[in-house]
């Protein structure tokens, strides 16, 4: 077994955390106090090959693999987690999954202008009560023609406002339980409209609204997939989409050891660095040893993705401990940095803001679990 990662990625790294310190991390606080979409910074990652990383060159991409992405979203969270959420929601849930699931026509359509930033994509399956469970969505599909009409509304969505394209499913109600398809839905169709904007506690730059579809028309040869895939598509992509939840995770919880190792050997109590004092080492120490194991438990799912072998359990491992660990960490961060990490012009609360919603997205932890347990029980 091999634990060192090679040249290629090594590169891959080193030039994502310099764009990530350079152009990321100084306007991270300004975009997440705004509420706005980061748009320059998007541009930016599509001439730098981000938002194309797993799509081959000849459509537009850069021909990387999942553990490249995993790196990429694991640095630009350091900076920011909304802009590594941004990159996760266009990339791993909207262009990756045409190039995996669309036919050559919409390969040639999409991938190129989603891949070079010149779009923006999203991902619509979580309605109002439709969360977990995402079987239960009530939005419609019905074939009229070369059309169909689709009807209903999905919340919460990341990129929402300012996406170009996006990948949403609905049932077809004739085809009853195994009615869910996916659709690539495009800004400007008739019927489709953009809801309210969301006032989120984290994750504040990357921007969520609705999406609501109104006797939308969608022409059939944006169908992905057949009818009735709609299920299996979604779960394959959401098992990729938290490969990148789980590197937010993972960077989020080395933004806080950053910050918070620096503070505990400078700051001085009782005239020794309170780095000295056991109850606060032991808390790095933690931190620092559960960081390493949730880096790896990553890797290693994206590994096994870029192998075409299972992941779906390395994932939803990875992606629970992680999130946990972020949120974990980034409560120690703002303990250890006393009243300094309570105010809001300390980093170490935008951690904590954005790492509670990492245990919530793309599957909670507790379905995680739900995920983790079924292997261990299975017959």
């Amino acid at each position: 077994m091999n634990f060192t990662l090679d040249e290629k990625h090594n590169l891959l790294r080193a030039r994502v955390r310099e764009f990530a310190r350079s152009s990321v991390a100084p306007v991270a606080d300004k975009y997440d106090r705004k509420q706005e979409f980061p748009m320059d910074n998007f541009k930016s990652m599509g001439k730098l090959g981000l938002t194309g990383l797993c799509i081959p060159e000849e459509f537009g991409g850069a021909g990387g693999d999942h553990l490249s992405f995993a790196i990429t979203a694991e640095e630009l969270a350091v900076a920011c987690a909304s802009t590594s959420d941004i990159l996760n929601a266009h990339l791993a849930l909207c262009t990756e999954p045409i190039y995996m699931h669309g036919t050559d026509d919409q390969k040639k359509k999409y991938l190129p202008a989603l891949a070079q930033a010149e779009k923006v994509g999203a991902f619509g399956i979580t309605e109002s009560e439709a969360g977990s469970d995402i079987a239960s969505i009530k939005s419609t599909a019905i074939r009229q023609g070369n059309y169909y009409v689709l009807n209903g509304t999905k919340v919460f969505i990341t990129n929402g406002d300012v996406c170009d394209t996006a990948i949403v499913f609905a049932n077809i109600p004739v085809l009853g339980k195994r009615g869910m398809t996916a659709f690539i839905v495009e800004t400007g169709m008739p019927g489709y409209t953009k809801g309210r904007k969301y006032d989120k506690l984290g994750m504040r730059a990357a921007t969520n609204c609705n999406l609501v579809f109104n006797e939308c028309s969608v022409p059939v040869e944006n169908r992905l997939g057949e009818e009735g895939q709609g299920m299996s598509i979604c779960l394959s992509i959401l098992d990729y989409g938290r490969i990148g939840i789980a590197a937010q995770g993972v960077g989020i919880a080395q933004a806080v050891l950053d910050k918070a190792v620096p503070y505990a050997m400078e700051r001085r109590q009782f005239g020794i660095p309170i780095g000295n004092n056991q109850g606060i080492s032991h808390k790095l120490a933690d931190i620092f040893t559960q960081l390493e194991a949730a880096r790896l438990l990553t890797y290693k799912a994206a590994w096994l993705a870029d192998r075409n072998e299972p992941f779906s359990l390395y994932a939803a491992m990875a992606k629970l401990t992680a999130t946990e660990l972020a949120m974990k960490a980034s409560i120690e961060g703002i303990q250890i940095m006393g009243g300094y990490g309570y105010m809001m012009d300390s980093p170490m609360q935008r951690y904590f803001r954005d790492a509670k919603l990492t245990t919530i997205y793309e599957g909670t932890s507790e379905v995680q679990r739900m995920v983790i347990s079924r292997f261990l029980l299975r017959p």
